[in-house]
């Protein structure tokens, strides 16, 4: 195959793991042994992988891929992102499910109208982030919370956002401690006994 229309990854190549060819994965599937469901996977280069046999390995899965047969091959071929068609999967989750992959290219929308479109989804570890340009910036990032979020209709093209929750505007009401009467030459005071001015 040499190009997907419209990837989705579903994992990354880890480590060699042992001598025979088999590598440690990192899928991105609710259930890591699905990986093996979707057909054959293809790296950004067009590079096809079918999976001949897949079992857990604590947070990871062990994979052996047809044509890797040795410790060798397995180590080229760490760090490779491993993808399907959006078109093989399933549609049949709940309203409020959808993949990162929907997401993209959705415009972000706030009570005063269209403010950006997402250009990537992002997690670091600590849940996902929605990547926005807005008003020309680039870079802008979004917390994906129900919070920042309300609102997400995949069928109409955009998400609502609450500008305040998604950090793109300030609270008036509250301002930062001892802001409006900072004095950056002033020292900091403490007890007599502990070196202040008290």
């Amino acid at each position: 195959m040499s190009k997907l229309e419209n990837p989705v990854q579903m994992a990354v190549i880890g480590a060699a793991h042992g001598i025979k060819g088999e590598l440690r994965v990192k899928t991105f599937t609710g259930d890591p042994l699905a990986l093996a469901d979707y057909g054959p996977l293809y790296a950004k280069d067009g590079r096809a992988f079918q999976i001949l046999d897949i079992r857990p390995a604590g947070t990871v899965v062990v994979v052996r891929f047809k044509g890797v047969g040795d410790r060798s091959a397995a180590e080229a071929l760490a760090g490779t992102e491993l993808f399907v068609d959006r078109s093989v999967l399933p549609d049949d989750g709940e309203e409020d499910e959808f993949y990162h992959a929907d997401l993209i290219g959705l415009e972000v929308r706030d009570d005063t109208g269209v403010i950006g479109r997402i250009v990537a989804v992002h997690n670091f570890g600590g849940g996902d982030i929605l990547d926005v340009t807005l008003a020309g910036r680039k870079g802008v990032l979004i917390p994906f919370t129900q919070a920042a979020v309300p609102h997400v209709s995949i069928a109409d093209g955009f998400v609502q956002v609450d500008p305040l929750a998604a950090g793109l505007a300030e609270d008036e009401e509250s301002e930062a401690p001892g802001h409006s009467s900072f004095d950056p030459k002033g020292r900091p005071r403490g007890p007599k006994d502990a070196g202040g001015n008290r």
